[in-house]
């Protein structure tokens, strides 16, 4: 999951990006101290906790506008007050908290987000649009083994095949467009977790036997991460 926040007051946005990171460390956060500053990011998160009295434009303001970019983002407003409770539902607001914000209210509110942000998803077919040369294609995000980088591009190995797709891409663009369920362990590789049986400090195992490269110093997060996949994918870790 995508989120982004924005506020002014750097206390809030360490406080928020706690909560998040203690409770759900798989989601990625962006952190932008004004409505200009997310705009101007053209990017698509899946949720965003917004200040409603920011300079320039204020939280209301930013919605509107960056509703037009992607209509189901689900949208957190936080203010000191509550005068602004009806204007923030007028952008079809999921919530809207008070500060100070008090951990376990913030969590449950999340959790529900959270939640709404998978019905969402569930929405959007679970493909990507690539691009190569003069075609344009889709795959569906479950084939995926995982991606190898190539220099300018990259090779896509998918299950059950052994012809590869090579295109023009980014890693980052890439690891954007996948988002949940993968994961960079290294700058040549972007895996997809469903398919790990094994790993260990230099290296990951796929199903099939094949083994791709771990970065010594992304070991300990990748290791937070595949426990809390397989937590939440339902398996049991022991």
């Amino acid at each position: 999951m995508e989120a982004a926040i924005v506020g002014e007051e750097q206390f809030t946005q360490k406080q928020i990006c706690s909560y998040i990171r203690n409770h759900r460390p798989d989601c990625r956060m962006e952190i932008f101290a004004t409505g200009e500053e997310l705009l101007a990011a053209g990017k698509k998160f899946d949720l965003i906790f917004l200040d409603i009295q920011l300079r320039g434009f204020n939280g209301i303001e930013t919605a509107r506008i960056y509703r037009k970019q992607r209509e189901d983002t689900v949208l957190i407003f936080f203010a000191d007050t509550r005068e602004y409770v009806l204007e923030a539902f007028d952008v079809s607001a999921f919530h809207y908290l008070l500060k100070p914000i008090e951990e376990r209210r913030f969590m449950e509110v999340f959790e529900r987000a959270a939640k709404e942000v998978a019905r969402h998803r569930g929405q959007r077919e679970e493909i990507i649009l690539v691009r190569e040369k003069n075609r344009s294609f889709t795959i569906d995000k479950k084939s995926i083994l995982y991606i190898e980088n190539r220099g300018k591009k990259v090779e896509i190995h998918t299950v059950g095949s052994e012809e590869l797709i090579e295109i023009y891409a980014t890693m980052e663009e890439l690891t954007r467009k996948l988002g949940e369920g993968f994961y960079r362990c290294h700058r040549g590789y972007l895996v997809n977790m469903a398919y790990i049986t094994e790993y260990d400090s230099d290296s990951i195992t796929l199903n099939g036997g094949e083994t791709i490269c771990l970065s010594k110093k992304k070991h300990s997060e990748f290791v937070r991460l595949y426990m809390y996949y397989h937590q939440k994918e339902g398996g049991n870790v022991v």
